[in-house]
């Protein structure tokens, strides 16, 4: 799957997030987000909306996903 499909795949789902996906192989992906939609979630919760924004070709066209997960607060500090 080529970065730029999971990166609007992501902004559908977080409207107005900084959205960046790298692939070196498009199997293996990198993706730092940063969102309001992440202020005072816990870690697991930011997983669980990526997650769900990306939908079902995680674990199958996507082998393996690394994100950094980061509110805009968090970028400021």
């Amino acid at each position: 799957m080529d970065p730029a499909a999971i990166e609007q795949r992501i902004l559908q789902a977080m409207p107005g997030a900084d959205v960046r996906v790298m692939s070196e192989d498009n199997v293996h992906y990198s993706a730092r987000i940063v969102s309001a939609d992440f202020s005072g979630r816990s870690r697991i919760e930011r997983h669980r909306l990526v997650h769900a924004a990306i939908g079902s070709e995680l674990g199958r066209e996507i082998h393996a996903l690394s994100l950094d997960l980061k509110s805009p607060e968090e970028v400021a500090d």
